[in-house]
């Protein structure tokens, strides 16, 4: 379910630069970037990086594309 919220136009500015680059929704930009700030302020010892290749680990899962780990 949807929900309105108010948010700053500059705030709308940037992710609609920024949603172009990354062809998503302003919408979905700043979700993307509420998903990631929620993340770092879990795991703040993590990187942006660390914490982009987990969420993507967790949508190759969600699509159904595992492999085994193999140690050494």
């Amino acid at each position: 379910m949807a929900t309105a919220v108010r948010i700053s136009e500059k705030l709308v500015d940037e992710a609609r630069k920024y949603s172009r680059v990354d062809h998503r929704s302003v919408t979905g930009q700043i979700e993307h970037w509420a998903k990631i700030g929620k993340c770092a302020e879990e795991n703040p010892d993590l990187t942006y990086a660390l914490i982009k290749e987990i969420l993507i680990g967790l949508e190759e899962v969600e699509q159904g594309e595992r492999s085994e780990y193999k140690f050494g």
